[in-house]
């Protein structure tokens, strides 16, 4: 080789090294591949297979596209000047990916746990499904979607749930964190962060100038707990994370009190890089979509055959969805899209503690527990708007618009979610006066009369008020997933949005006054709601995203409404779950801790109502009820079945509910009420 040579390819081996366009995923390291639900068919699409393994990422710290992450330029850098990081990897794909709908589906996992399968396939829960009982009824797969979930989330201990190992920070670095602490009984000692999550290590100094307060509800004073009579332990757990948090416990002899509020602030050290939970999920999609990563599973002659890419998350990670938008990482290192459609689904109008110094990815906000964390913060809606408190102007879409890799978004919530989670803020303006516009990309879809999650069904109270709310609208989500993939293939447009507005008088203040919910014998009202403040976390915060106020310092409330109510006491202007259209029943958004109990009257997190109607004419006329009896409303079952398939048949034709979805909720709807049916009317 000439030297003229040797130099032109010296000089292209060093561009190569550092060019930014060197893969954000090294490599794919699969250690197993195995037929999925023992080789089960699944329709046209066939066989599907499992494949289990790591993914191990590069980032390039200098590169526009990675600057939101908070803290990465402080994490060490390999020999190329990168920063290394992996994740845990699930793939459930057609064995005979030809056969797919060339979509993939990125399940958010919760808290490290999987429920894309138990959510749209009707399936058992499992975070490492195999089984065919992980397949439930198919739905998924007999569609042809890839299904991918990975770790993101930096703050778990090991054991059965998928990791994110972040990158550490190298510099010494401390700074003061804090744990609300709500025992779920009574107890001595309990870890300070979640079942299964690690927490920062405490500084030497931490240990000792550590504080702890206790108060019954969120608006007391914090009555300050002697240092001498509780201790902090730290353990350090196995495990081949370079950053793996510890888990730190606290005891405190006298007794840690159900429901009670505890507040722990310390000085820590050795945060992560926990932002980095957002380029992975990033950087892992747009290699399977785009064909890049070495060892690639889903490559066919070297090249992906997916050509679109959505996302769902619930909850938690909903509201990660909402956040990885906001800082523009749906745009890969090269700028190209990663998901086309997304669904934050029961987010609230949240987002998370997932992008900053000592982030805290599992804490949410709620009435009675969890207060004073990030996750309610402005923006709240999809939209540009102005915040009164903050003095910013900003939306979700902001930077993926200027991008030009802004998703389809189907914002799905239930209706608990305005009493429990400032719902109403995502199509509102912060202060709750004027309805906000909805984006092109954007629709909403309300659930009206559902709680957070469905519950089983039952009539036992348990330690609430009322037995919880069992209506279901996991039907809605499958077919509006099938919607959402054809709007991001062929431009076919979704159903409308449905939500109670302020503009009709279907999103109100929520008092019982204003929202019009009968007065029902033996039923209590709330007399609370979680309602978010503008959370001054200190100077830094805003250019930074470093925490100096421990707690930080309210300035100031936004304002929520929830939806109106009708005479039966279910929500108006929402998309009602078809047993609540059709009801026995009021299915509320809320539901209340036991008057004579801890936390008394406080809203009973993320849950709501199921208040049955009276059986027959007389029954209510003995307890004066205002509400129509399942006897005058429907008079026989068979009545009661035709206006529930009536209304089926309505969502069917507009979009919102597939066909054999309304078999199942028939059918599910005939066990539960043949029982009431039988009280009154001798042919049930």
């Amino acid at each position: 080789m000439n030297h003229k040579l040797q130099l032109v390819v010296i000089t292209i081996v060093s561009w190569l090294l550092t060019s930014p366009l060197v893969a954000e995923v090294a490599r794919f390291e699969i250690t197993a591949r195995e037929p999925f639900a023992s080789g089960q068919t699944f329709g046209e699409v066939g066989e599907y297979e499992r494949i289990v393994g790591r993914v191990y990422f590069e980032l390039d710290p200098d590169l526009p596209q990675n600057q939101s992450v908070i803290d990465l330029k402080l994490a060490p850098r390999n020999e190329r000047g990168r920063v290394k990081l992996s994740a845990d990897l699930i793939i459930l794909a057609p064995k005979d990916l030809s056969r797919g709908n060339g979509a993939l589906l990125y399940g958010v996992n919760n808290r490290g746990n999987l429920n894309a399968l138990r959510l749209l396939n009707y399936a058992s829960g499992s975070n490492d499904p195999n089984e065919k009982k992980h397949a439930g009824d198919g739905f998924l797969m007999r569609h042809g979607f890839t299904v991918v979930w990975s770790g993101w989330d930096g703050e778990l201990l090991p054991g059965n749930r998928l990791q994110l190992y972040p990158p550490p920070i190298t510099e010494k670095i401390t700074g003061k964190v804090r744990c609300e602490i709500v025992p779920t009984s009574d107890t001595t000692r309990t870890v300070v962060n979640w079942a299964n999550h690690g927490s920062y290590r405490p500084t030497a100094e931490g240990l000792k100038t550590a504080t702890l307060t206790h108060r019954l509800l969120a608006g007391h004073p914090r009555v300050p707990i002697p240092r001498s009579e509780w201790k902090l332990h730290v353990s350090d757990v196995e495990s081949d994370s370079p950053s793996q948090l510890p888990k730190v416990e606290l005891e405190y002899p006298q007794g840690l009190k159900k429901l009670h509020i505890y507040e722990l602030i310390y000085e820590a050290q050795d945060p992560v890089v926990m932002g980095t939970g957002f380029t992975s999920v990033r950087d892992l999609v747009s290699a399977l979509k785009y064909g890049t990563g070495k060892d690639n599973p889903l490559l066919v002659d070297g090249k992906s055959l997916i050509k679109r890419a959505h996302s769902i998350g619930v909850s938690q990670s909903g509201r990660f969805l909402r956040e990885m938008i906001y800082w523009g990482f749906n745009a890969d290192e090269e700028g190209r899209k990663v998901f086309d459609g997304i669904i934050p689904h029961v987010s609230g109008s949240g987002m998370g503690s997932f992008n900053h110094r000592f982030a805290q990815p599992t804490r949410h906000a709620g009435q009675h527990d969890h207060h004073d964390y990030p996750p309610d913060r402005f923006p709240f809606t999809y939209g540009t708007q102005t915040d009164p408190l903050s003095g910013l102007t900003e939306g979700i879409l902001d930077r993926s618009v200027a991008s030009g890799t802004a998703p389809l978004v189907m914002h799905t919530q239930s209706s608990s979610e305005y009493w429990n989670r400032s719902g109403s803020l995502s199509h509102t303006d912060p202060f709750g006066n004027t309805d906000v516009e909805i984006p092109d990309n954007v629709r909403l879809y309300i659930f009206g009369g559902t709680q957070h999650g469905p519950s089983r069904f039952t009539t036992k109270i348990g330690d609430g008020q009322t037995a919880p709310n069992p209506a279901d609208y996991k039907p809605f989500l499958r077919a509006l997933l099938l919607s959402l993939d054809r709007w991001a293939e062929n431009g076919t447009e979704p159903p409308p949005s449905v939500y109670p507005k302020i503009s009709d008088g279907t999103l109100v203040s929520w008092t019982q006054n204003a929202t019009g919910f009968p007065q029902i014998p033996g039923i209590q009202y709330p007399g609370v709601i979680q309602q978010p403040s503008f959370l001054d976390f200190g100077p830094r915060w805003q250019s930074q995203r470093i925490v100096d106020h421990q707690p930080p310092i309210p300035r100031g409330d936004y304002r929520v409404l929830v939806p109106r109510s009708g005479p039966d006491g279910n929500d108006l202007g929402c998309l009602s779950a078809p047993e609540v259209a059709v009801p026995v029943a009021s299915y509320t958004s809320w539901r209340l801790h036991s008057a004579d109990g801890p936390a008394a009257n406080q809203l009973y997190s993320l849950s709501g109502s199921y208040i049955p109607f009276p059986i027959t004419k007389a029954d209510r006329e003995k307890t004066g009820d205002p509400r129509q009896s399942v006897e005058e409303r429907y008079g026989t079952l068979e009545n009661y079945l035709s206006q529930l398939a009536a209304q089926c048949r309505e969502y069917e034709k507009a979009g919102y509910l597939l066909n054999e979805d309304t078999k199942r909720i028939i059918q599910t709807q005939r066990e539960r009420v043949t029982p009431l049916f039988a009280q009154f009317n001798s042919k049930p």
